[in-house]
């Protein structure tokens, strides 16, 4: 059986380096092998899937959707958040009577358990965005900064002096890794998963890293290592 295959990023610099793109197509792949399926197409979206109206603003997905409706075959996606975790869209692409195939769920999934896997993720996202949000208050409202720019420098310069206040400063770092954890979470939902990525979306936001500056793969990197330490 044919299928036509849809991939899509969230960011323009997703979309350049390709970051995502190779995942989804790996998925892809490996599952239309195991199933003997042949891809007979492919388009590549670059835009946020939120928004019940997102069709109108993915016209890759509308081509994607043509041509799977000419060939008499469905439209396959690594995951489903990769067309939307809106309910109200999922339904909406429903309604068109192309069928959809999410590897990540399996071929044998209907349209009615796709219903529910997207009030899940639309549930999820808003549950995310809530706790980000009420986080982000609660720091602000105890009057704590998320950037610290004599963090790093000051660490090494306690490692010079007493081990109680290089204890201290690290307890710091620590507490700063702590409010951003709930932000990491919020974007790796959304689909920021790479450490680039999460640079990029950590520094569109103005959120700074422990010495004030800008943040980079390296140091995404090292805030996530610091907060599989403090789980």
């Amino acid at each position: 059986m044919k299928v036509v295959a849809y991939y899509r990023v969230s960011t323009a610099q997703q979309g350049r380096s390709g970051l995502g793109l190779d995942a989804q197509r790996a998925a892809v792949a490996r599952f239309a092998e195991g199933e003997r399926l042949e891809v007979a197409g492919e388009f590549v979206e670059i835009e946020t899937g939120k928004g019940s109206d997102a069709l109108d603003r993915r016209p890759q997905l509308a081509a994607a959707m043509a041509q799977a409706a000419l060939l008499g075959c469905p439209v396959i996606v690594a995951k489903l958040d990769r067309l939307s975790r809106d309910v109200a869209f999922i339904s909406g692409l429903m309604a068109k009577r192309v069928p959809f195939v999410v590897a990540e769920l399996g071929s044998d999934v209907d349209p009615f358990m796709l219903h529910l896997y997207a009030a899940l993720a639309e549930k999820e996202r808003r549950l995310i965005s809530e706790r980000t949000k009420a986080a982000l208050a609660a720091a602000k409202a105890r009057g704590v900064k998320l950037g610290n720019p004599n963090g790093a420098a000051a660490i090494r310069r306690a490692g010079k002096g007493t081990a109680a206040a290089v204890e201290a400063l690290k307890a710091g770092a620590d507490a700063h890794a702590q409010q951003l954890a709930p932000v990491i979470r919020h974007l790796q939902a959304e689909g920021y998963t790479s450490l680039t990525a999460l640079a990029g979306a950590l520094n569109e936001r103005s959120m700074v890293t422990p010495r004030g500056g800008k943040w980079h793969p390296s140091s995404v990197r090292n805030l996530l290592h610091r907060l599989s330490e403090c789980e």
